[in-house]
């Protein structure tokens, strides 16, 4: 019987037992809220690495919403489908209005969850993306193609537990990818935590500030 995780936060510890040899490469993690950031802490404390949020907004096909005709995600990086785009003969201005919307929707929240803190520098550098499970792996497709396009030199993509098929899919998109578990069937994510409640913002922000101070302590020291 494989044995679940506790919550979040021991799912980060023990994925970040997994990720040790990353630590020298000085990598950026970047954590899905809400549910990713309690994984992300851990591994960044883990690391030695900084943490902070990277929040992805899918952009629906009018109509058909669960299909993605590309995504917009912090920093300003969009990524569209174009191929789909064209088929579909989506018009210019109601992409552009869609991403309109979803970029004030990151905007909203990246004022509530970085409190004046700028979006950690991934360029040229190695980014460790986390969650804390993939069902569908969607939206992490999409944080991918958006860390891509804003320049990281290295993608990782870590979870504590993930669907195998899914986990074999990330692979044709990321450099590496590191789950901790892949139980068949999964099922749902949620049932290999004993605890999944919903993380709120307000642990979001105090998890990202606590990750800050440190980084500001270990900066001093050194």
């Amino acid at each position: 019987m494989v044995a679940r995780f506790r919550d979040r936060a021991d799912g980060g510890r023990r994925l970040a037992a997994k990720l040790g040899h990353l630590g020298p490469l000085n990598p950026r993690v970047l954590a899905l809220p809400r549910g990713g950031v309690p994984v992300g802490y851990e591994v960044a404390c883990a690391l030695g690495a900084p943490l902070d949020v990277f929040i992805v907004r899918k952009l629906g096909v009018p109509g058909h919403e669960e299909l993605a005709m590309g995504a917009v995600a912090s920093g300003g990086i969009r990524v569209l489908n174009l191929p789909l785009i064209e088929e579909l003969r989506i018009p210019k201005e109601l992409v552009e209005r869609i991403a309109e919307r979803e970029t004030l929707e990151i905007a909203r929240r990246e004022v509530r969850y970085r409190e004046g803190r700028p979006l950690v520098d991934m360029r040229d550098r190695p980014v460790i993306l986390v969650d804390d499970g993939l069902a569908t792996g969607a939206t992490m497709f999409a944080a991918v193609s958006a860390v891509r396009a804003g320049g990281a030199q290295h993608i990782v993509v870590a979870v504590p537990i993930s669907s195998p098929d899914t986990c074999t899919q990330m692979r044709q998109y990321a450099d590496q990818v590191v789950c901790a578990m892949t139980p068949e069937p999964l099922y749902a994510v949620g049932l290999w935590y004993e605890d999944f409640t919903q993380t709120t913002d307000d642990e979001v922000c105090a998890l990202l500030a606590r990750s800050a101070e440190t980084a500001e302590t270990r900066s001093a020291a050194s």
